[in-house]
Order: C-alpha cells, then structure tokens, then sequence
C-alpha cells in the first residue's frame, strides 16, 4: 500500500488520474482530533463526508464525562466523484494531509463496507474498534435490523462479534451479534 507516496497536491491534479461519472467513497488522512471539524467544513461545501463516531467515558481528576470520539482517528470518509477539481477542493481544507492511495491513485473503498457501519451505527449496538482482521470466515447477518451486515465471524469470550473492516486503512471496528442468524458468504 502507497499511502505516504509524493506529493497530493501533485498527483490530485496529475492528467494520469482516473475520473468516474460515478461517486464513490474514499478516505482522507487528517489531522488528529480534526476530525469532526473537517467533516462539518466539507459538508459544509457541499462535499458528503462521514465520520464515524463512538462514545466514551473520559475520566478527569474532577469529573466523568461521555464523550464522542471519532471511530477511525486521523481519518474521514468523503463520497465523491473523483475528478482533479473535486480532489483539490478536499485537499485544500485546513488539516486534510491525503487522500489514502494504492499505486498513486486515491483508492475507492466498496460501498458495502461503510454502509454496514452506518447500519450499525444506525442501530446504536455496542460498538469497538478492534484490530485489523485477515483471517476467519466472511459471513452475512440476516434478519434483524442488521440484516445484510457483512463481515468477519470472531470468537471471543462474551460470545461472537461481527468484525467489520475498512479494508484500505486496515483497521476494524466489532459488534456483538448473539442472537442473530449469520449465513456465510
């Protein structure tokens, strides 16, 4: 994986790059604890971007409070087309560092793997980031207000999770799915 290759305003604006009609969803390198910040400021220009949030108990010599903190730190999810003008306009805004790449090229990330976090979002499960997972079976939750979920089937001692993976950034986040019929893929 290229994520730290060149320059981005360089290859944004490069002739060489790929441009589809279609928006598709791709993930940007922030800067730490900016990043509810930038994605209000791209929403706010008309650019749909998505971070994905948890709440935490942080705890303080006076005080404990709840907390949102962003699920993937140190990255935003952004769906669009990805022309140079559009890849300029992310890449300008205070504390956007790169798009992440493969080869050079910002690299999509498949529609299914965000949608399934938003659904679990959505549902407001108990939800951890966990780390990256390789190995295991790929399976489907169906039924349920999870239905269609998929994933990686992991066992632990409370029982079985759903590892959800953003493939790209290799990092996972983990559901607790007892209860729930997985069928695999």
């Amino acid at each position: 994986m290229d994520r730290l290759q060149g320059d981005p305003l360089a290859s944004a604006t490069s002739p060489e790059t790929s441009c589809t009609s279609q928006p598709l969803w791709y993930a940007i390198q922030t800067r730490a604890r900016h990043e509810k910040r930038i994605g209000s400021e791209l929403q706010e220009r008309g650019i749909h971007a998505f971070v994905p949030t948890l709440r935490e108990a942080h705890k303080w010599s006076d005080r404990t409070k709840v907390v949102e903190v962003p699920l993937f730190s140190c990255y935003v999810f952004v769906k669009l087309v990805a022309s140079a003008k559009q890849r300029l306009e992310v890449l300008k805004t205070a504390g956007v560092f790169q798009f992440v790449r493969v080869d050079g090229q910002p690299a999509p990330i498949p529609d299914s793997q965000i949608e399934s976090i938003q659904t679990v979002l959505a549902n407001r499960l108990p939800i951890s980031p966990c780390g990256f997972v390789q190995i295991g079976q790929r399976v489907r939750i169906r039924g349920g207000s999870l239905d269609g979920v998929e994933g990686i089937l992991a066992a632990s001692k409370g029982g079985n999770k759903l590892v959800i993976s953003v493939d790209l950034l290799q990092q996972s986040v983990e559901v607790t799915v007892e209860g729930y019929t997985i069928e695999a893929v």
